[in-house]
């Protein structure tokens, strides 16, 4: 729980105070109208019956419809001022929380996963009956004080039936919520490793490992429901202890107003006045009753409330930053150092080196040695520990990330595609550009294949890409990368699945992107690349072991090393990292 009382979520929850106070007001007038068929009972075993007026009849009978008309009618409005808090306090933090998600993704924050799933548990609260049993608890006083006139005795029994009903309301609460807790735990648990599981369907099913990932999955889904259960089983003993209560209670209201007729203190004719007592004790508790039968319902939303709470603070607010104009591509790295987001282990240590406009930079090592956590700092992904990296002199960070991401590409090691068309997922599901489109398909050599789709570019390519071979799956990942040609590219791997035209293809392309002036990194183990970049930078275990233009940085490598650093057939570079500048 957050220890601020002002917090983002607080406050969206303030903003509904309106449609709360509304929907109050309009409760207490549907309590007062809910008690038109007890005015009536009164009236026709009164009045009417002695009387024998049919016109008297017709007259309270068309009060009690005008009554109940009202009622149903308040009812309706608000339910309608319920869905319209819901949507407010959506409107207010959703983005909030989406923003604040994707971010702690990219940092492996803890809790990520959760805070949609919250978010939306928290609305769907807002709407549900528990929230309306919460509105319409109070007004059990009501009827309780309407008892009380009666007749004292009767008031004190249906007050000691309240009373009971909130004593097992508090015991129902320490009993359910550590259970919910823990069974919300695993079910995350669970729905996380289904997660795994499905991406990863393919290594599972081709080494058998479907069997025992069926056994850890049980085991974690067997302690989910037995947990569940438990849960389940306190709340069915707490409904059960509060259906006697307000059944007994019912009977002993009227058992106490008999017993007070029968000693004189109520007139005898006073019977229409125990059946009123009897239901005006009834509903006195019956939103309690509602309570407790969801009270997993309320559990839930209170923790999931709470949870979202200490996240949103957690993970700060993006402060809106001054627009920049267009880079250059211009990149410089100062004392970079960095830690693997989520751990203390320092992934690059004081790196430090420029690139112009235009210039291509190789960066090698051996698997291990921090290239792609590099990758990721030079585009804003991870948040250096101390130094700086600098676009054109401005931190990265200080870049609105809306505005700087149509000047930057990247292709990272695993290319991952989007549910969509070929044009959606090149164009960053952004507006489509055709002449641009069509560009970027034929400088990664895409052209001729997207010609034999039926439907061109506008052929979806199903989850994650998966009509796609792993060649064609790379040259969308970099299609996308230079769509609209970004100042800054970096590409993690990019040859890893192309043939030898897809490698001259991707040395054609990095040319012709030399030549508008981009500034290119490049992340590689093969040599075949190496013809096409200017700067060469060697890490080893996170630290700059060698840096500057490309043959100097070559020359520098001892012979046996650098001859360990290819493979026999000199097509891939190994892992030298025992060079020093």
């Amino acid at each position: 729980m957050s220890k601020h009382k002002n917090t983002e979520l607080r406050k969206a929850v303030a903003e509904l105070q309106p449609y709360v106070l509304k929907a109050l007001g309009f409760t207490i007038v549907m309590t007062f109208l809910s008690l038109a068929p007890i005015g009536y009972m009164q009236d026709v075993y009164g009045p009417v019956m002695n009387s024998g007026s049919t016109r008297t009849l017709l007259m309270v009978t068309l009060i009690l419809v005008i009554a109940l008309s009202i009622s149903a009618l308040l009812g309706w409005i608000r339910e309608r001022l319920m869905i319209a808090a819901s949507v407010k306090f959506s409107s207010i933090i959703s983005r909030r929380t989406f923003e604040a998600s994707f971010a702690a993704n990219l940092s492996k924050f803890p809790g990520a996963r959760l805070a949609l799933n919250d978010l939306r548990t928290i609305r769907n609260f807002i709407t549900s009956p528990s929230m309306t049993a919460m509105l319409e608890a109070p007004m059990g006083l009501i009827f309780i004080l309407l008892v009380f006139l009666i007749h004292p005795v009767m008031g004190l029994f249906s007050l000691a039936g309240v009373i009971a009903v909130l004593v097992i309301a508090l015991i129902t609460e320490n009993r359910v919520r550590p259970l919910t807790m823990r069974a919300q735990q695993y079910s995350n648990a669970s729905q996380n490793f289904v997660n795994d599981s499905a991406r990863n369907a393919l290594v599972v099913h081709a080494m058998g490992m479907q069997r025992a990932i069926q056994v850890r999955w049980l085991s974690v889904q067997n302690a989910l429901l037995t947990y569940q259960a438990q849960a389940s089983e306190a709340q069915s003993r707490s409904s059960a202890a509060t259906k006697f209560v307000v059944f007994s209670k019912t009977s002993l209201i009227l058992g106490a107003g008999v017993f007070l007729s029968l000693l004189g203190v109520l007139p005898p004719h006073a019977s229409a006045y125990l059946i009123i007592g009897k239901i005006l004790g009834a509903k006195a508790v019956q939103p309690m009753m509602t309570l407790i039968q969801s009270w997993k319902i309320v559990v839930t939303a209170r923790d999931s409330f709470f949870r979202l709470d200490e996240f949103l603070e957690k993970i700060p607010k993006t402060s809106n930053r001054m627009s920049m104009p267009p880079p250059v591509g211009r990149l410089s790295i100062e004392n970079l150092t960095v830690r693997a987001p989520g751990t203390k282990t320092t992934v690059l240590s004081n790196l430090r080196f420029d690139l112009e406009p235009g210039r291509v930079l190789a960066i090698l090592g051996s698997s291990g040695a921090g290239k792609s956590s590099l990758a990721r700092v030079l585009l804003g992904i991870w948040t250096p520990t101390a130094g700086n990296v600098r676009l054109d002199g401005v931190e990265i960070s200080g870049w609105p990330k809306a505005e700087l991401g149509q000047f930057l590409g990247y292709l990272p090691q695993d290319v991952e595609l989007f549910d969509g068309t070929l044009a959606d997922n090149i164009s960053r599901f952004g507006e489509l550009d055709t002449a641009e489109l069509e560009n970027v398909l034929k400088l990664v050599g895409l052209d001729t294949y997207v010609r034999s789709l039926p439907k061109g570019v506008f052929t979806e390519i199903g989850d994650d890409g998966c009509i796609l071979s792993g060649g064609q799956r790379q040259r969308v990942g970099l299609a996308r990368a230079i769509y609209n040609s970004p100042r800054l590219i970096v590409l993690d791997e990019p040859n890893s699945s192309l043939d030898d035209k897809g490698e001259a293809d991707l040395n054609n392309l990095i040319l012709e992107l030399k030549n508008r002036g981009t500034t290119i990194v490049v992340i590689t183990h093969r040599k075949s690349i190496l013809t096409t970049v200017d700067q060469v930078l060697f890490l080893a275990n996170g630290r700059l072991k060698a840096y500057g233009p490309r043959d100097d940085v070559l020359a520098k490598l001892d012979q046996p090393i650098l001859t360990k650093a290819y493979d026999p057939k000199g097509e891939k570079l190994a892992s030298a990292g025992r060079a020093d500048s």
